[in-house]
């Protein structure tokens, strides 16, 4: 049983080591994907139930200037990755039509391996935005969308980085870092304070930017498979297939977070003129009120409601308003002569 046992464990490391790229090979985590599968499940348990579980009966915490300091990290961490990859291949030496993975200790090519590395790591760090959404204890920001994105990128990227780092596919990362170094400024503006929040008017458009993205890996990743690359068909549909995901999700975000809310968005406020408070008519309601006097009752169907003098005695309740065009009197309310506030 024993000897069983070790030729499934030789046999099992055997198929990342003859396989994978022997570059990383003794690199931290590269060795197997179960670390990286452990800590992506050990996250979701986290900020899914245990962080929860935790923060219920306690206050949230003030993190502001830890928000303001992570984000700039990120910003920071996201322009160098965005520099090594341009650097690693895709400013002078990638074609963005078809681009093998350049196996040799090449220095270019060296340097793209290092920047898929730690564009790798980087997924790990991004793990923070749900921490402390869940120390915050905004529980409603840690969405499906959100908790799958961020849970499912370090055991995608870590496939790339044992099998295939650079070529092709790094295209996904040159595009992603950059949108972070857009998004997590976003962030760090936000927790900076209303002083600085009117300069954001933008988060929409932040959430387009991330589709297009998508879109453009969609493109870049498939047309592979009308051209012949020497490039592995297995991370094409890969890539491309994470980034249909991605883009469903995210445009599913969208169209609740922005439509949604232009269509539930409340009517336009009243008009005052003269001291006299006026709104569109329903039901074919219409009311005509001279010399600022407030009318006592209504008539509707299209009939008109005026006075030839202008005085029409006013309500002695103040709770007592017009319902659907009906007025409506409520007994046992207090008089008052306070004017009604929109």
């Amino acid at each position: 049983m024993a000897a069983l046992l070790r030729r499934l464990v030789d046999g099992y490391n055997d198929i990342w080591d003859k396989n994978g790229d022997p570059r990383v090979k003794g690199w931290f985590l590269m060795s197997s994907p179960l670390p990286t599968l452990i800590i992506c499940l050990t996250y979701v348990y986290l900020v899914k139930v245990l962080g929860p579980r935790i923060m219920g009966n306690r206050k949230p915490l003030e993190l502001r200037r830890v928000l303001i300091g992570y984000n700039f990290f990120q910003v920071i961490f996201s322009s160098w990755l965005f520099y090594e990859c341009l650097m690693g291949g895709w400013l002078r030496h990638y074609n963005f039509r078809c681009q093998p993975v350049d196996y040799t200790d090449n220095p270019v090519a060296i340097r793209m391996v290092h920047a898929c590395w730690w564009y790798y790591f980087s997924k790990f760090t991004e793990f923070m935005d749900t921490i402390f959404f869940v120390l915050r204890k905004k529980n409603q920001h840690v969405s499906t969308l959100h908790v799958i994105h961020h849970g499912c990128m370090p055991m995608s990227v870590w496939f790339g980085v044992k099998f295939t780092p650079g070529g092709h596919s790094t295209f996904f990362g040159l595009l992603n870092t950059f949108v972070h170094i857009v998004m997590y400024f976003y962030y760090m503006m936000a927790a900076m304070g209303p002083k600085y929040q009117k300069y954001i008017w933008w988060k929409k458009y932040l959430t387009s930017l991330q589709m297009v993205q998508f879109i453009a890996i969609m493109v870049h990743a498939f047309q592979l498979l009308f051209i012949d690359c020497n490039y592995p068909r297995a991370f094409v549909w890969w890539i491309g297939m994470h980034a249909v995901m991605f883009f469903f999700l995210f445009s599913d975000f969208y169209k609740q977070a922005y439509r949604h809310k232009r269509l539930e968005s409340p009517p336009p406020k009243k008009k005052i003129v003269n001291g006299i408070k006026s709104s569109p008519a329903s039901n074919g309601t219409h009311e005509c009120i001279k010399n600022g006097d407030i009318p006592s009752r209504t008539v509707s169907n299209g009939t008109a409601n005026g006075n030839a003098n202008g005085y029409v005695p006013a309500p002695k309740h103040v709770s007592s308003y017009y319902v659907n065009g009906d007025y409506l009197r409520l007994r046992g309310g207090k008089e008052s002569n306070e004017e009604e506030k929109e």
